[in-house]
């Protein structure tokens, strides 16, 4: 079991002025700012100097911050915009210059340019204003079992973080508590869970790393010295830290695409196929086109086994080991088009076929993609060439670069709270492992049918969410999605579940159409980007969603 360092901040008043980098709103504040406000009540506590023991569990945390940045969880926010009312403030313009002159010259008054006064200038103000909450949560997960020793530094930030005054600007007063939590108690939290990504080159929230707090009070040792010599010298700028994207645990990233259209080999026009009976092939073939671009580009061999082909095991080794996520999903995209005025959409042939990967950190992979695949052949399986033997080469279909605008490719990675599937999920697992439909014709009793019924459901129920969790998402949005399934699909012109074609080693897994409305804890709906494709077969289209209108 998981337990984790809870920092807990509870603001006075339900408004944050802080801001990050250019003067953007920051929300939720970011980890090294609270770890500057830790360092000042360390200092305040030792009357100006940190002592050994606070020194030891700061570094503590920043070593944290740095192997595992913490999860926030803050309360929703209303971010400041012109469109809301702030209030102002009366602040002085920047020139004592003038009063500075006036003064030189024996004008002492408190009128014209000798006042302060005179030039100050009206500054508005907007906050970030807090809803549904005044409290922020940073959780550093703990070693486990906990040693006496961290529990010991885990006592000192918490008499540290009640002497905390403010976060942000001065007038954002606060007071602070720390404390050990269990997984179960963490999850209990309410707000916005919101978790670290990747390391962020633009936008993204500041971090402390090994080195910061000593950066710190290198700075604070050049504020205090500014003015020796009678001559400004700026302290250093705080250069020890890194920047983390952090993202809502119900915003998944917006995964890189490479899409392709499907041209016959003269490039006159589409080659369409059979969705039902040859989107495997088509995803086969792009997989097998892929490998050969990479041979001819020299890729590494392990890259091209691993990412490419998705096999992690050795050329020597039989049995199969998954590499997980990190690598190429190969989606063939059944066209979605309309057919007649005021008509819903219909689901045709596949037309076109999408590269993603379902991992973090992929977006060199697809870029690859983009460049190398256009205009490359698909071979059927029977014409490629063979180990010792060259056969003439049979291509059914090119490769043609499409941009993301596409329409159709605009169904599959467009945002939408509302999805569907055009090709059925292949569940991870037996739904029915009790036999519970056998037990169904057995049964006379109305309420031991209803029982056994909700069994199914909600064997089914758990498989789609464990699914969904495989594919990538947080358990947040796996827990709070509302999901439909059934045999027919949700979209016109799809076939029933059991008619599309599966490879023979998931042929004994049950599988669905399913319908997804992705929502929070509050039960709001939220907008997702696709692609989203579930299930057991997800690498080569199986359990491909599109949003519905």
């Amino acid at each position: 079991m998981s337990v984790y360092f809870s920092l807990s901040i509870r603001f006075c008043d339900p408004r944050f002025h802080g801001c990050g980098d250019g003067g953007a709103p920051e929300w939720p504040p970011s980890p090294l700012r609270v770890y500057q406000t830790l360092v000042a009540s360390a200092a305040r506590l030792g009357n100006g100097s940190i002592n050994f023991s606070a020194r030891g569990s700061l570094t503590l945390l920043e070593r944290s911050s740095a192997e595992s940045p913490p999860i926030i969880v803050a309360p929703g926010c209303v971010q400041p915009s012109r469109k809301l009312p702030g209030y102002c403030l009366s602040v002085p313009n920047n020139v004592m210059d003038i009063v500075a002159k006036a003064w030189s010259h024996g004008n002492y008054s408190n009128s014209g340019d000798a006042s302060q006064a005179t030039h100050r200038t009206m500054k508005t103000v907007r906050p970030t204003h807090l809803i549904g909450g005044d409290t922020i949560h940073y959780l550093w997960a703990l070693p486990v079992p906990l040693a006496d020793e961290h529990r010991g530094q885990i006592e000192v930030l918490t008499a540290i973080a009640h002497s905390i005054t403010s976060l942000g600007w001065g007038v954002d007063m606060a007071v602070g508590d720390g404390s050990i939590m269990t997984e179960e108690e963490v999850a209990a939290l309410p707000g916005e869970r919101w978790l670290p990504a990747s390391e962020a080159s633009g936008d993204g929230l500041h971090v402390p790393i090994q080195g910061t707090l000593d950066d710190l009070m290198a700075r604070h040792e050049g504020f205090l010295k500014r003015m020796e010599g009678n001559m400004l010298t700026p302290p250093p700028l705080l250069s020890v830290y890194k920047k983390i994207e952090y993202r809502r645990a119900t915003d998944p990233q917006i995964r890189p695409i490479a899409a392709f259209s499907l041209l016959r080999p003269d490039a006159s026009g589409f080659r369409p196929f059979d969705t039902v009976r040859q989107a495997l092939t088509v995803a086969g073939m792009t997989r097998h086109a892929a490998a050969c671009a990479a041979e001819r580009t020299h890729l590494q061999e392990k890259r091209i086994s691993n990412f490419i082909l998705g096999h992690g095991e050795s050329q020597n080794t039989g049995k199969h080991i998954s590499v997980g996520n990190k690598r190429f999903a190969y989606l063939p995209l059944p066209s979605i088009e309309s057919r007649g005025e005021g008509q819903s959409p219909v689901v045709g042939n596949v037309r076109r076929v999408m590269l993603t990967a379902f991992d973090d950190g992929c977006q060199d992979e697809i870029a690859w993609a983009r460049r190398t695949l256009s205009g490359q052949s698909l071979e059927p399986e029977h014409s490629r060439q063979d180990e010792g033997e060259e056969r003439a080469s049979n291509p059914v279909a090119i490769l043609s670069l499409l941009p993301a605008s596409d329409n159709v490719v605009k169904s599959y990675i467009c945002s939408s709270a509302t999805w569907a599937t055009v090709t059925p999920v292949v569940l991870p697992g037996y739904d029915d492992p009790a036999h519970y439909r056998r037990r169904l014709n057995a049964v006379t009793s109305s309420e031991e049918q209803k029982r056994l019924l909700n069994h199914l459901d909600k064997r089914i129920d758990g498989l789609l969410r464990k699914a969904i969790l495989q594919a990538g998402f947080s358990k947040v949005m796996a827990d709070c999605a509302e999901i439909e399934w059934r045999k027919v699909g949700y979209w016109r012109g799809t076939e029933l579940a059991d008619r599309y074609g599966v490879p023979d080693h998931l042929k004994r897994f049950p599988r669905y159409h399913v319908k997804i409305e992705w929502g929070n804890e509050s039960s709001r709906p939220v907008h997702i980007n696709g692609p989203i494709c579930l299930g057991g077969g997800r690498h080569y289209g199986l359990g491909l969603f599109a949003a519905m209108p």
